[in-house]
């Protein structure tokens, strides 16, 4: 294995601009701006009954043999079948009066653990002045019925395939994106959920994460320093921390009190008790516990235990419909922090234009405006977030070659993305790293390893051997012999699970201290406040060194350092916050149009001057691209002192209209670039690296608080 390097040497697909072409329709994903490369599972496929049948089980035997494999939320059913009579299969299927809809399975290319499954529904975003009318002759051409429009993306609608479509959802929408009038067309897909945590033996009865001393296996300054915290505030019931997990077993002592839950919801059965069933529903349970566990005199208590605990029980599977609803719940709930331990089981998802128009809403207009302090998981696989490495040693090399890695919920800009660290003040051995990072916290240490829907949760190669050093998290667990442990608490938890919670709590103390603040103010007291815990140590997997902190005190192991309750809650307290105070703002722009070259690694340079001396305290770069495919184009932005910053990488695929802000929410390098002085000669550099496709720069516009 290789350290990893910059995602834009990879090249990208180039379609010359006119879209898909015919012979990659059925096996290209756009999403995200980016396309994906699907192949077909050869065994399998589902199917969508219809409403007047009510179950799988009451079809008629056809006349090929299919077995029924699982159930797939929302509505389909998959099923598997002779690879030489999958064709006939489906066939048969789509010409049944009971079944509504049959699609292929799916997996991502150079990802064979992966599971894709097509629903029913597309997204469509039209262009600005595209009207009601001309929406529906281009949609019920190819047989779709609008749903519902989109919150947040403007012409945005849903629609769903209905029986006068002529072709599966991918292929509809890889064709209307060849229409000029449609910006952008993503099939709605679903994907396995996997939950972010590594169980293991290293019993410990004492929560030493949120206030201990130094002992056995125990580093001064490993623990979020909860008890100076409490003595600010325990966290108060108006803030609201939603946990979206497997279940919560609600019924836990350490769950009880007046005014603890609020607005319960069960996607999976869909109702209001989003408790354990399967014997492997532990998860929730464990995560409520660490950030909202009530201080009741027994059991354990969380972070924040005066705060009050929305569970919500999710479907186990990723697809547009039900991360709305997971979102729009809290949102509409009164939710303050949304707690995420699970991302999908794929080693590359980005995320679908509705999961991230939903997110960007509980964020930006949850709490009445304020917004939702998101919060995920990074992941246990010791794999970047975002970025690429040379893999090999996994098992019947299912993974294998130069791989890009990437979380698409963690990755979020609205997204506070946890990584783990270990009593010893250490990285844990597993905790995914990487720019998108903003914190760390504390949980135990283990061997790397993932959750493949192929093979179930197998460990990362190369795979380390025996036990590594570092205390289990103990919190709460599933009534009975159920669970983790045989008793209604666990010392076994961990991962980057248990650190997402751990900092969920911290944010629910902090607005519990200052309800006002906004989620983005949130963070930066996060990050502000966070101790810069060191690991010079090289990784014992991957040999990388990334322990340490740049300039900006930024690390892509620990984000800007491990979560310190008492700073946080003491910062919320007096209002302060990371960046200084702004004393006046001065814009700049350039709106000189200019050709693009084409297949030029130069590029091309547009200047800004500014004459202002002031240090930087703010930054926002605004710009706007014409081009017949920007997925060529590569956008740096290039300080007075020579220092620059990629602002858009090679991600944008066949959109031909790129005007967007680059702020230091959303593009976490420009950070670099706080406290130089704002005098000089600031250069926007455009490079287009692919030959054919051209376009021009309209305009761009740089933002200074100073």
């Amino acid at each position: 294995m290789t350290s990893p390097v910059n995602s834009s040497n990879v090249s990208q697909p180039n379609y010359q601009g006119i879209g898909v072409p015919d012979q990659s329709i059925g096996n290209v994903l756009q999403r995200g701006g980016e396309e994906l490369i699907l192949h077909k599972v050869p065994d399998r496929f589902t199917v969508r009954l219809s409403p007047s049948t009510s179950g799988i089980k009451d079809l008629p035997q056809p006349p090929i043999p299919m077995q029924h494999a699982n159930s797939v939320p929302p509505a389909l059913e998959e099923v598997t079948v002779a690879p030489n009579q999958l064709d006939e299969a489906m066939a048969l299927a789509r010409n049944s009066e009971y079944i509504d809809f049959a699609s292929h399975v799916y997996q991502l290319d150079n990802d064979p653990s992966s599971v894709i499954y097509l629903t029913n529904q597309l997204t469509i975003q039209f262009q600005e002045d595209v009207d009601a009318s001309t929406r529906e002759s281009i949609t019920s051409e190819v047989g779709l019925k609008e749903l519902k429009p989109i919150e947040g993306i403007p012409n945005g609608f849903v629609y769903e395939i209905t029986t006068q479509a002529q072709e599966n959802p991918l292929k509809i929408a890889n064709r209307l994106t060849r229409n000029t009038q449609v910006l952008l067309a993503e099939p709605n897909i679903v994907i396995r959920s996997q939950p972010h945590y590594v169980p293991r033996d290293s019993l410990y009865s004492k929560q030493w994460y949120l206030h201990c001393n130094e002992g056995n296996q125990m580093a001064a300054g490993c623990h979020i320093s909860a008890e100076q915290a409490w003595d600010i505030t325990r966290g108060v019931r108006s803030i609201v921390v939603a946990i979206s997990d497997d279940s919560v077993d609600i019924n836990h002592p350490d769950f009880q009190g007046v005014g603890k839950i609020v607005a319960p919801l069960d996607l999976k059965s869909r109702d209001s008790l989003p408790l354990p069933e399967a014997p492997t529903d532990n998860h929730g349970t464990a995560c409520a516990g660490v950030a909202v566990a009530e201080e009741n005199g027994k059991g354990i208590v969380g972070v924040a235990p005066g705060c009050a605990l929305m569970p919500i029980r999710t479907t186990g599977f990723l697809d547009d419909e039900s991360v709305e609803q997971i979102f729009n719940w809290a949102i509409d709930k009164g939710a303050s922090v949304i707690s995420c331990s699970w991302g999908a089981s794929a080693i590359y998802f980005p995320l679908s234009v509705r999961q991230k128009a939903v997110i960007n809403k509980a964020a930006t207009k949850g709490r009445q405006g304020k917004g939702c302090v998101i919060i995920f998981a990074a992941g246990n696989a010791n794999r970047p977030i975002n970025g690429i490495l040379d893999e090999s040693g996994w098992p019947n090399d299912i993974i294998k070659g130069r791989v890009k890695w990437l979380s698409g919920f963690a990755v979020h800009p609205d997204v506070i993305a946890v990584s783990a660290s270990n009593s010893l003040g250490k990285k844990s051995a597993y905790s995914n790293w990487g720019t998108g990072v903003c914190v760390c916290a504390p949980s135990n240490n283990a061997p790397p390893g993932m959750w493949l829907q192929e093979t179930g949760y197998i460990g990362t190669p190369p795979v380390l051997k025996g036990t590594l050093p570092g205390l289990g998290v103990f919190t709460t667990d599933r009534m009975g012999a159920a669970g983790y442990d045989q008793s209604d608490f666990t010392p076994y938890f961990g991962g980057t699970s248990s650190a997402t919670p751990v900092v969920a709590g911290v944010a629910a103390l902090v607005l519990s201290a200052n309800p006002n603040l906004t989620a983005q103010e949130v963070r930066r007291i996060l990050e502000q406040s966070s101790d810069k815990i060191v690991d010079s140590d090289p990784d014992p997997q991957l040999g990388i060194r990334m322990g340490n902190y740049d300039k900006n005190g930024y690390s892509q192991w620990f984000g800007y350092g491990k979560v310190n309750a008492f700073k946080a809650v003491q910062m919320a307290q007096n209002k302060r916050m990371v960046q200084q105070q702004i004393s006046r703002n001065i814009s700049q722009e350039n709106s000189q149009i200019l050709a693009i070259p084409d297949n030029n690694s130069k590029g091309l340079i547009s200047s800004i001057t500014i004459t202002e001396t002031s240090p930087i305290q703010d930054i926002q770069v605004t710009v706007e691209i014409e081009h017949s495919f920007l997925g060529d184009l590569e956008v740096w932005l290039v300080a007075p002192n020579g220092d620059k910053v990629l602002l858009q990488n090679r991600t944008l695929g066949v959109k031909t209209q790129l005007k967007t802000t680059y702020t230091l929410q959303n593009t976490l390098y420009l950070r670099q670039f706080l406290n130089l002085p704002a005098q000089g000669n600031w250069q926007l550099r455009v490079i287009d690296a692919v030959a054919e496709n051209t376009g021009t720069l309209k305009y761009w516009k740089l933002d200074l608080g100073l």
